[in-house]
């Protein structure tokens, strides 16, 4: 097939079909009338839900609230079955929501954008794909991703390896596993989930462990039809209370200080907190300083130790997946994870004691000289967050400037969504927007772009961009906020600290998200203080 390499020229291009890049398009052109293209290399709509087809895929957001709040139809018309909603789930929601709005036709499905090129004197970015397509639009949105660039781990002899390796993130559709020796490199949420999924099914199951994790149960149950309709008739202030809290996930966070109350109600809250589920809600919810003091934050850090040695029958495995120090990762939550090491098909390898040697042909050797033997890897080691999939497309601004020389192993922005040097183009999650629950922030940040561009349209500006100052002020808003709490304290994806050889920087405002709501309305009722407008007669001077 010939490429088209006369430029199409329209309005608006949106990179990207999740949750951010669906609401995008709506808005561009149901909303505002503006030509408008997405791209997305899957063959489909989802994002990151397309992609993370492994066994067990769960949110950790309760299902009410892991959804779209911007039209009550849909709201009224949408269910779930349980209290937190699987990948299935989301994607046939997803799916549905692009056919109810009639978007799928705006959308070109497996379709990789390769570069997105700012040309001065025209004002317009230049997009071209993996098929040598180019379009030109006045605005470019990035819907790329939070969690979408794949960290793959370079062990030694895996090109060796004779049976199979799987990503979690690039899980073959279908695929099953059952009566398979299975490693899995990788106990963070995901590497949870597989394995909860997986220990069931397969011969045997070999959890190499780098890091244990702290994780409380994630409180999954039926839910009945009276129960849904409860929740749409309470919609209104369901919406209005998480947009107005600051993790956004549906509970209000506690005030109360650890140490002022006794320990046996300390126990009591965390038991309580414990059997009623949700990993933000445990660290967010029990208590107010959990996350910013160490004395506080070891209460609930021992609370959980305890509850595992409970839960793992045998001492050894036990002291393998106990967790050390500071409670102060992505909290998370599981449907069981602990319960599998009482499988006599499941052994933990603990990998910082006893390292991975190599990979052979036949399995995992490591320093202790065992080798374990295997059919299946399976690599649930996450990604490179937040600004990976930014570096993998070549993005250039003013002047040429690419936007990894701009970064220069720090990723930064204005408010989460824009940047200097690159005019009109916009993000959704980008590098230092808020670490919520993500729908409500995506929509909040879909929303202010959207009205950005009206006002754009409206005044007749033809490129907007923040200014440097008004991103470094905002990077050390964002590194100020993160350095007062103790998640800095520890090495984290949130911080790019899972990917060697990054440079760990402040990805996330963690301000909240009402908070960041704020923000962004401040910067607007301030005629967007720390956006340079520049109106069209300007604009090739």
């Amino acid at each position: 097939m010939t490429a088209q390499t006369t430029p199409r020229t329209v309005d608006a291009v949106v990179i990207g079909a999740g949750f951010g890049g669906i609401y995008a398009v709506h808005k561009l052109h149901h909303e505002l009338g503006l030509t408008t293209i997405g791209f997305d290399k899957a063959d489909g709509p989802g994002g990151t839900w397309y992609w993370n087809r492994y066994p067990g895929a769960l949110s950790d957001t309760e299902s009410h609230l892991y959804r779209f709040s911007f039209d009550r139809d849909l709201l009224q018309d949408s269910t779930w079955k349980s209290t937190y909603i699987t990948q299935p789930e989301i994607l046939e929601y997803l799916e549905d929501v692009v056919d109810r709005f009639d978007l799928r036709r705006h959308f070109h499905f497996g379709t990789e954008v390769t570069s997105a090129i700012y040309l001065d004197d025209e004002a317009q970015w230049e997009i071209t794909t993996h098929a040598g397509d180019v379009y030109r639009a006045t605005y470019v949105i990035n819907a790329v991703g939070l969690l979408s660039a794949i960290n793959f781990p370079n062990l030694p002899g895996l090109d060796t390896f004779e049976g199979e390796t799987i990503h979690t993130a690039a899980w073959p559709e279908g695929k099953n596993l059952a009566g398979r020796r299975v490693g899995v490199i990788g106990t963070g949420s995901t590497g949870q989930q597989v394995i909860t999924a997986l220990a069931p099914e397969v011969e045997h199951l070999t959890v190499f462990v780098r890091t244990p994790q702290y994780s409380v149960p994630v409180g999954n149950r039926p839910v009945t039809t009276e129960q849904i309709d409860a929740i749409k008739a309470d919609y209104d202030h369901i919406w209005k209370q998480a947009k107005n809290s600051a993790v956004a996930f549906g509970f209000d966070e506690s005030t109360v200080p650890a140490m002022s109350v006794t320990e046996e109600e300390r126990r009591r809250v965390y038991e309580q907190a414990w059997q009623h589920g949700g990993g933000f809600r445990f660290m967010f919810a029990t208590f107010g300083d959990i996350a910013t003091d160490e004395d506080a934050n070891e209460t609930a850090a021992s609370f959980i130790r305890a509850k595992i040695a409970e839960i793992i029958e045998d001492p050894e495995t036990a002291r393998k997946l106990t967790p050390t120090g500071l409670f102060a990762k992505r909290p998370l939550c599981d449907d069981g994870y602990h319960q599998v090491y009482n499988r006599p098909n499941v052994e933990a390898v603990a990998i910082k004691e006893n390292p991975i040697r190599e990979v052979t042909a036949h399995g995992v050797v490591t320093e202790d000289g065992v080798l374990h033997e295997l059919d299946v890897l399976v690599f649930a080691t996450g990604f490179d967050a937040v600004d990976g999939n930014y570096r993998r497309i070549q993005i250039r601004g003013r002047d040429g400037l690419h936007i990894n020389d701009h970064w220069n192993g720090q990723p930064t922005s204005y408010l989460g969504v824009s940047t200097a040097n690159f005019p009109n183009w916009f993000m959704v999650l980008g590098p230092n927007g808020p670490f919520t629950n993500l729908p409500p922030s995506l929509e909040t940040q879909v929303e202010w772009i959207s009205d950005t561009i009206e006002y754009a349209e409206r005044t007749g500006l033809q490129a907007i961009e923040p200014t440097p100052d008004a991103e470094a002020q905002w990077t050390q808003t964002c590194t100020e906020i993160a350095n007062a709490t103790l998640f800095t304290k520890v090495d984290s994806w949130i911080f790019g600290a899972n990917i060697p050889g990054k440079k760990p920087s402040v990805l996330f405002y963690l301000g909240g998200l009402a908070n960041y709501r704020t923000a962004l309305a401040d910067v607007t009722t301030n005629g967007y203080r720390g956006f340079e407008l520049k109106p069209a007669d300007t604009v090739a001077a």
